[in-house]
């Protein structure tokens, strides 16, 4: 008999008929474990590898597939080689302990699971008191912040960032944000590059840019979301960096492409989480400079339209997956009334330097009280950057952070869902890790860390 081969729509079908299960995932925001004091942010996705449309019977359980335990039921019409996704949220309150959420997908006769493990902690706080995850650069954007660091990263293998992740991971630690996954130091206003085309550097294996950053590991985004599969850890990944505050038009074409490259290099990974815009913003929503009040004008609506038009991107490759920014926390009500338009398309905020806000402006708490009010009217998720490192007088090098910082952040700041720091490379190490990037100091900040962890756990 003759083999024919058979065409991928013709190959789709028949698994469908089959019953093979249908792509689909299930992403909490925030990820386990969240205290019961804040509203969970439940998301499924659902792929259509068919030619035609079809319709998927989801439903969402906590603990059992059982009537009493149903969270969310949906039926999905997902088009034809496309996704679509389902949200919903709910409150942790009253439900502290061990839990799993589970998400059923039915076509015709035939169903499948998805699960997720849940802790929810007893807790006064929205923060589980502790740090939850950490930025990894590559390399650091900065060769002057970076001093003490980046000729240690870049000689890190795809070993050494396996062992990267198993550090943080020794800390209790369950989130990653890879700050970029491109090298360019463009400021906005001053390049060409939509005249003369993109110049910078790729830390994986791009197919849209020629550029490599000279490092001596082949694949670190791989081997970190590889790593991260292997421990339950979740990664965003970093679009970016095409300009430093660039929201423009170019930016946002550049960010589609490089987030879809993205996709589908890494989508595979059950560790990829969301993604992180990491050109960054000032808390006024402006890039850092002087302007006009009708410049200063065009520049937020350019902010609002970037997050709108990206994170439709963004959802249409991964439904359920957020999109997080990560500006500073200064003069944030300066742009009182945009602020409501970008957080309404952006699903995570994540600001830093409530420590050290400047003269004239809110006070920490003040600051971090008045984005939460913005954040509960859009539905966005406020997340706390909390910064590991100090400046060093007379140099502006990052260097490690007494803990006792640390620690007061992390007693100050008690409204944030989620509290990040940056960052873990060149300031975290723990002991024992080879050629540690920013030297031995880091090894000592990671054992103070760790020790606070052991008194806060013995003292429950």
């Amino acid at each position: 008999m003759a083999n024919f081969p058979l065409s991928a729509a013709l190959v789709a079908v028949l698994a469908s008929a089959l019953g093979a299960a249908p792509r689909m995932s299930l992403t909490l925001v925030p990820p386990s474990p969240v205290t019961d004091k804040i509203v969970l942010d439940v998301r499924a996705a659902v792929w259509n590898d068919e030619p035609v449309s079809a319709a998927f019977d989801t439903a969402v359980y906590l603990d059992r597939e059982a009537s009493g335990a149903l969270l969310h039921r949906e039926t999905v019409w997902v088009a034809a080689n496309s996704a679509a996704g389902i949200a919903f949220r709910w409150p942790t309150r009253s439900h502290a302990g061990k839990h799993e959420i589970i998400l059923a997908v039915k076509k015709g006769n035939q169903a499948h699971r998805v699960r997720s493990p849940l802790t929810i902690l007893a807790s006064p706080d929205r923060t589980t008191g502790k740090i939850d995850g950490a930025w990894f650069s590559i390399v650091h954007w900065s060769e002057t912040e970076g001093h003490y660091m980046n000729r240690d990263l870049e000689r890190l293998t795809d070993d050494d960032w396996r062992r990267q992740v198993r550090g943080l991971d020794r800390l209790s630690m369950n989130v990653i944000v890879i700050e970029e996954v491109f090298r360019n130091t463009a400021y906005p206003f001053k390049h060409n590059m939509e005249r003369d085309g993109y110049p910078g550097r790729a830390f994986y294996d791009s197919k849209l840019y020629p550029g490599r950053m000279k490092i001596a590991a082949r694949d670190p985004i791989g081997n970190i979301l590889d790593e991260a599969d292997r421990r339950g850890i979740h990664v965003f990944l970093g679009v970016g960096m095409y300009a430093f505050f660039d929201f423009s038009p170019g930016a946002l074409d550049w960010h589609k492409r490089v987030a879809t490259e993205l996709w589908k290099m890494y989508g595979h990974h059950p560790s990829f989480y969301g993604w992180y815009v990491s050109a960054e913003i000032c808390g006024n929503l402006l890039p850092c400079i002087a302007m006009g009040p009708e410049e200063a004008r065009q520049a937020r609506k350019q902010v609002a339209r970037f997050f709108r038009e990206f994170r439709a991107h963004c959802r249409a490759l991964a439904p359920d997956r957020p999109v997080m920014l990560a500006p500073n926390s200064h003069f944030m009500p300066q742009a009182e009334t945009a602020w409501p338009e970008l957080l309404r398309n952006l699903d995570i905020v994540c600001p830093f330097g409530f420590h050290r806000q400047p003269k004239g402006d809110l006070t920490g708490e003040q600051a971090a009280a008045w984005l939460q009010r913005l954040c509960d009217e859009t539905g966005a998720h406020l997340w706390l950057d909390l910064e590991v490192f100090d400046f060093e007088k007379g140099t502006r090098a990052l260097v490690p952070r007494p803990v006792e910082g640390l620690v007061s952040d992390l007693t100050r700041f008690r409204n944030f869902e989620k509290v990040l720091c940056f960052e873990y490379t060149g300031l975290l190490n723990e002991p024992g890790t080879p050629r540690p990037p920013g030297g031995h100091g880091t090894s000592k900040l990671w054992q103070d860390y760790q020790i606070y962890l052991d008194k806060r756990s013995h003292a429950k």
